[in-house]
């Protein structure tokens, strides 16, 4: 099966890059479809090297307006601005982000060459953003210091595919066809019944990739979040750092695992990593004592999101 979903790290540190790590930024592709979610200072030079092609990004997500999550931004909408883009570009994120937008540009009086628009999340409840035709992204909140929302992206179910040996015993008419395609038994005027479950094959489970940017320790996440395919989860601190994590709003890497758990995710990704910790070998194997599952993100790897059974 060839990927159609899947997120590239660009940055896993959290507010210091430091240790060859760089700021929170991923870009998230569902087919034809780019997503950046967050642009952490130097996003788009990370880009550049690993080759991601920024000018197919047509929506950017931003968590909250701590720089390490968005001071990158300016940086992007500005290149894009010289490069002579065309291609309208919408923005989701936190109150105040339009007004830093539009400040910036009118002190340096650039008229953008596209199309900007910008939505405001809201930091309550679970919001749908996005309704494309094959995924949905939802916003749902996170508890830190300021306002925060993490950011869901939802498979839509397709088209059923057709049971081919079903179909060399029986011809079937257009009309049922259609129907079976789109999920629902079918009766013609003949009174003759052709079954879902007869006449297609099941459907792959849907995938699911829910990013989960700072936060504290938070169980209510899992009025959210269920069984998402794979889980990007802050892991800023170890568990010998608890009291730190907690003061600051911020999880340790064996909190996440217990989230995933929690939330019953088929994969956990770390990530947000703390400035103090130079090698982290170490904070993954306490995940793995709770989640086993768990894996450190890598910036420049990209992660495929396949059916569980994949």
């Amino acid at each position: 099966m060839i990927p159609d979903f899947e997120v590239t790290i660009l940055g896993n540190t959290s507010s210091i890059p430091v240790h060859g790590r760089n700021h929170t930024a991923q870009v998230v592709r569902f087919g034809q479809e780019f997503l950046l979610i967050d642009c952490g200072e130097g996003t788009q030079i990370q880009m550049r090297k690993f080759k991601i092609k920024s000018s197919r990004i047509s929506h950017i997500f931003i968590s909250h307006l701590h720089g390490d999550h968005y001071l990158g931004l300016m940086g992007v909408l500005s290149s894009y601005h010289l490069a002579k883009r065309t291609k309208p570009l919408t923005i989701f994120g936190p109150k105040g982000l339009d007004e830093i937008i539009t400040t910036q540009f009118r002190w340096s009086n650039t008229k953008l060459s596209y199309p900007l628009t910008f939505n405001e999340t809201n930091p309550s409840g679970q919001n749908l953003l996005l309704d494309h035709p094959r995924f949905t992204v939802y916003s749902f909140p996170l508890t830190h210091r300021i306002p925060t929302t993490g950011f869901l992206i939802q498979e839509k179910a397709g088209l059923r595919s057709l049971n081919k040996e079903k179909l060399q015993e029986k011809k079937i008419p257009l009309a049922a066809i259609h129907s079976l395609r789109n999920g629902k038994s079918f009766q013609d005027e003949n009174g003759n019944l052709y079954k879902l479950e007869e006449y297609t094959l099941p459907l792959a489970p849907l995938r699911s990739y829910a990013f989960c940017s700072d936060t504290r320790f938070e169980p209510k996440l899992s009025n959210y979040l269920k069984e998402p395919t794979l889980l990007y989860h802050e892991s800023t601190f170890m568990e010998s750092d608890a009291a730190r994590a907690s003061d600051t709003f911020h999880c340790t890497a064996k909190q996440a695992a217990e989230i995933a758990n929690l939330v019953n995710a088929k994969s956990l990704l770390l990530g947000h990593f703390s400035s103090r910790y130079v090698h982290l070998e170490d904070m993954l194997e306490e995940a793995k004592t709770v989640f086993i599952r768990s894996e450190l993100s890598e910036e420049g790897k990209t992660y495929s999101i396949l059916p569980a059974n994949e």
